[in-house]
């Protein structure tokens, strides 16, 4: 089922509508729906590279607009909601434990989410169940979004269709790294 609805998802790239069905997908994705809206920026900026940027700007501003609306499940809605959005992905039963140690981390959990493979959804929800301050929110969803979909842009932008098997395979594994490092070296500093 997964298979058919990323299939379905990946044909909307050539729909004349494509930067709106992107902006749907983008927002959705940040709160409820299973498939990335990199699934459609690939295909979208390989066939228009020149409006690289627009599509990744398209992305960006309706990915942490949808953030807000998981952040909204998580305040408002989360026994409701958020609760069984997260149990279908198998996160529920973590939720206690992850609360309280939760806002320590953020900004990072947060930024993590952003441009890593873990679901960005999973944090926007457990940010607002939570009460993390909506300004730190905003402002990495903004950041973290940014730098996954720009530098998507980027290289499909600068290396095109070679460079598709690179971002589809090995991006997410390379995020993941630069998050390790990076809180390693604060860590490193910090305790040095």
């Amino acid at each position: 089922m997964l298979q058919r609805l990323y299939d379905k998802t990946l044909s909307f790239a050539e729909h004349p509508h494509a930067l709106w069905v992107l902006a749907f997908v983008a927002f959705i994705e940040s709160s409820v729906f299973p498939i990335p809206p990199d699934v459609l920026m690939i295909p979208m900026i390989l066939a228009r590279p020149k409006q690289a940027w627009l599509i990744a700007t398209v992305a960006l501003t309706a990915s942490v607009l949808g953030g807000l609306l998981g952040y909204a499940i998580g305040a408002f809605f989360y026994e409701s909601i958020g609760q069984p959005i997260l149990a279908t992905m198998g996160k529920a039963d973590a939720m206690a434990e992850f609360n309280s140690r939760f806002n320590d981390l953020g900004f990072w959990a947060v930024l993590t989410a952003g441009v890593t493979p873990f679901p960005y959804k999973v944090i926007t929800i457990m940010s607002g169940w939570t009460g993390m301050p909506l300004g730190t929110f905003i402002a990495t969803s903004i950041l973290a979004r940014s730098l996954r979909f720009f530098l998507v842009a980027g290289l499909l932008w600068k290396f095109g269709e070679p460079i598709r098997d690179f971002i589809e395979k090995r991006l997410g594994l390379l995020f993941t790294l630069f998050i390790i490092l990076l809180v390693g070296g604060f860590l490193l500093v910090k305790y040095l």
